[in-house]
């Protein structure tokens, strides 16, 4: 398994979850529509990517899109946990790509096909180093940003999110038995677009992250 930095200490990461159509205008901008439960999708440990060398474009895809994203890091797993003890379940936050080849999960959306190759490739889940939960006083007004070549391309803002924090981690621990080393990727707000190689991505969560990654 991958190990994922968390200030000075080494954290085994476990699973990756990610949910998705969780911003009303991201759905929108995909011409998709709202669900009654968060969309959930896994990703491998392999397409863990953190800072320190290049983000490399699959071969498979014409089309990756970037999908900047706040990332809850799990510390104390469990089973049924209650929105009311969510927040003590989660040991960091952090930025992260959810990284997406855009033409193939078009195609198997259209044939209600899995995403796996769309979203699971090498680098497909990008992250920056995490912040630990006690130094964020106020999780539910969590905004952050990222940037594309020196623009502002998305501006993310958790009171937005159609499935807050502790819900998500609600759901997710009444389907999935948590584990402390998973990270859930919160969904992506408007604004994604598509990368090339020579690319600047930059993602900021102010005052706590400041994080650029090349695309190569």
């Amino acid at each position: 398994m991958a190990l994922l930095a968390q200030q000075t200490k080494a954290v085994q990461v476990r699973n990756i979850f990610c949910i998705g159509r969780n911003y009303a205008a991201h759905i929108a901008e995909l011409g998709n529509r709202p669900e009654e439960d968060p969309v959930v999708f896994i990703k491998p440990t392999s397409a863990l990517h953190t800072p320190g060398t290049p983000i490399v474009l699959p071969a498979h895809s014409g089309d990756v899109h970037y999908e900047a994203e706040l990332v809850l890091l799990v510390g104390q797993g469990g089973k049924n946990i209650a929105e009311d003890k969510a927040l003590k379940h989660i040991a960091g936050y952090g930025l992260g790509l959810d990284l997406t080849a855009r033409d193939l999960q078009t195609k198997a959306k259209q044939g209600g096909l899995p995403w796996a190759v769309a979203k699971g490739f090498d680098c497909a889940a990008t992250v920056t180093q995490f912040v630990p939960a006690e130094h964020i006083e106020r999780p539910h007004n969590i905004e952050f940003q990222m940037h594309l070549n020196g623009q502002i391309r998305q501006h993310g803002d958790v009171r937005k999110m159609l499935f807050p924090i502790p819900f998500i981690v609600r759901y997710l621990s009444q389907v999935f038995t948590l584990q402390e080393g998973d990270l859930v990727f919160t969904g992506t707000p408007e604004g994604v677009g598509a990368l090339k190689s020579g690319d600047q991505l930059r993602l900021v969560l102010p005052g706590l992250i400041d994080t650029e990654f090349k695309v190569s």
